[in-house]
């Protein structure tokens, strides 16, 4: 029945995944990726907010700009700890409603603190921080959405239900510039005939698996695997430097580029690597998520060093076309490379694992949306500009690398050259 638990669901099963299967899972697919989309967006209202303040009225320095934009990630990778283990615990439908509906929270702080210039800064920080719920629902909406899908698909399904998320990002950091004739104030309001639409058809089109049902000592058991830490890293590298570099980029190319408008770029970025994370799960699908991961990290590395460049000649008139297209080439590979990481992880657990991997990765990963800003930041302060940030940056990507060979790469390798010197020695 919708809106209630299906006791009997094997997505395995071709037979009955063509009759009834499909249809299921994809309008489940559907609403949860409109729900995913809603909480992204209010996640990072504050990226494009932080930027408009000062031109509201408020007098903020740029380190408590950075904080704002960087506090609602380092909440929302926290949040999607107990989030990422709700589904099995309460439902893939109950728990969508539930987080749907806190999304009120942060519009609403939102709404009325950007009326008063004179709102202290903690208590800015205090409603930046209630942002941090929409990135929560990351983490229990890939659990949930993995259940539905059979392994065959699990990289498409899993790639598209992200990049609906992801692409929220990119649409409120254009919406809430188009609306800024309209004031800030409306950065909120604007979500909130959403929100309340995606909270009423989750809880009238969406159904609960008995499938996905775990105990949550069963759902922590997965952290004493250390595959579930190697995934974490690589996942860190590439969710981490997309959701950082998304919260980061407007008031990066703000005070970078003075006589650029951030409005007119910043969301560019962050869409192009939502529509290349599905790709990354197609790819992976075909010729492994592990060797799209491999190739993947070298191009982010050239990537992070491209921007370096730019960012070192951008007083000169190839400065700022540069800087967008290889700020351009970061954001599409952090995409690809968000769908083939997690591709990796149904291929290394089962599907009772897979779902608590999935949403603890996705929790440690999230955590970059805090980290880049404040190494921005850093680097701003102490240096006088970003390039020892993103030079950190591409070096960790060259570390993932490094562990996507050891761990996925050479493992695989390693069984079949055991294999081939056995029937070797046989012959």
């Amino acid at each position: 029945m919708r809106g209630h638990w299906i006791t009997d669901w094997n997505p395995e099963d071709g037979a009955a995944w063509e009759r009834a299967g499909r249809s299921i899972a994809r309008r489940n697919l559907v609403f949860s990726v409109f729900a995913e989309f809603l909480g992204f967006s209010v996640w990072q209202l504050w990226s494009v907010v932080a930027v408009q303040l000062n031109r509201s009225g408020f007098h903020l320095t740029v380190p408590e700009l950075f904080w704002l934009v960087s506090l609602p990630g380092l909440v929302g990778a926290t949040m999607r700890f107990p989030y990422g283990v709700a589904v099995p615990l309460f439902g893939g439908r109950n728990w969508t409603v539930i987080s749907a509906a806190l999304l009120l929270v942060p519009t609403a702080a939102l709404a009325v603190l950007v009326q008063h210039p004179e709102t202290p800064f903690w208590l800015l920080l205090l409603g930046a921080a209630t942002a941090g719920l929409g990135g929560g629902n990351f983490a229990s909406s890939m659990s949930n959405i993995s259940f539905f899908y059979p392994d065959r698909q699990k990289g498409w399904a899993l790639g598209l239900n992200a990049a609906g998320g992801n692409v929220g990002v990119a649409v409120v950091q254009f919406v809430v510039p188009a609306i800024a004739g309209l004031g800030v104030v409306s950065a909120g309001l604007v979500w909130m005939p959403l929100i309340v639409a995606a909270s009423v058809c989750a809880f009238l089109f969406m159904d609960s698996l008995a499938v996905s049902r775990a105990r949550l000592r069963d759902q922590v058991a997965v952290v004493r695997h250390p595959h579930t830490w190697v995934m974490s890293l690589l996942y860190v590298g590439t969710f981490g430097t997309f959701i950082g570099c998304s919260a980061a980029m407007p008031l990066l190319i703000r005070t970078a580029f003075p006589g650029m408008n951030p409005a007119e770029f910043a969301f560019i970025g962050p869409l192009a690597g939502s529509l290349a994370r599905p790709a990354g799960g197609w790819l992976s699908d075909r010729l492994g998520g592990a060797k799209v991961t491999f190739w993947n990290f070298g191009l982010m590395a050239a990537a992070a060093a491209g921007v370096v460049a730019a960012l070192a000649h951008r007083d000169t008139p190839a400065g700022v076309p540069v800087f967008l297209a290889m700020s351009l080439a970061l954001f599409v590979t952090a995409g690809i490379g968000n769908g083939s990481t997690f591709r990796m992880i149904p291929t290394l657990f089962p599907p009772r694992e897979a779902a608590p991997v999935l949403g603890f990765s996705s929790a440690v990963a999230a955590y970059g949306s805090f980290v880049i800003p404040q190494g921005l930041s850093l680097s701003l302060a102490t240096t006088g500009g970003y390039s020892a940030a993103l030079v950190a940056l591409g070096a960790f990507s060259l570390l993932c690398l490094s562990v996507t060979w050891w761990f996925g790469l050479r493992e695989r390798r390693a069984p079949a050259a055991a294999a081939a010197a056995s029937e070797a020695e046989a012959v």
